[in-house]
């Protein structure tokens, strides 16, 4: 069992190894970026990365705080998810109106990895080779659609 701050340094030391491994790669309009923190451009959607104790996920989380705006962002997922789906060559799960950690509704699109932690540097690779390849696919992804959410604005 790890202290508070173990746990913190050791997510630390992953996602700064995780982003050094990354950096090389060009998104899909060739330039550089921050795939750890990846930028959608559009407030309230947001590619997120996360693993806990025994599991890991990638996701498109729409945050709007007004349900039916978000709802309308979902909604105009949906609309790409053929896209979506044929650009990450996967399903992924799709939840209306969830709840994050501290009770706020959310929105999201996501693949999860089970029997995975990041408090095992023996899972390392796991993780990274769950979040590289859908990370740059989200990037693709988005770079094909991400005009069609503009009346979102």
């Amino acid at each position: 069992m790890y202290t508070k701050d173990e746990a913190t340094q050791l997510k630390q030391k992953f996602w700064t190894t995780f982003g050094q491994y990354i950096t090389p790669q060009l998104s899909a309009e060739g330039l550089k970026v921050n795939w750890v923190n990846y930028k959608t451009g559009l407030k309230h959607v947001y590619f997120k990365m996360d693993a806990g104790k025994r599991w890991a996920t990638i996701a498109i989380e729409i945050t709007h705080p007004d349900i039916g705006i978000q709802e309308l962002f979902f909604e105009q997922f949906k609309e790409f998810k053929n896209i979506l789906h044929a650009t990450l060559d996967e399903e992924w799960t799709w939840e209306l109106h969830a709840h994050d950690e501290y009770g706020k509704t959310i929105s999201r699109i996501f693949k999860q990895l089970n029997d995975v932690t990041i408090f095992n540097k023996n899972d390392w690779p796991a993780l990274i080779s769950f979040f590289k390849p859908r990370i740059i696919a989200l990037d693709e992804f988005w770079n094909d659609v991400k005009y069609g959410f503009d009346s979102l604005k």
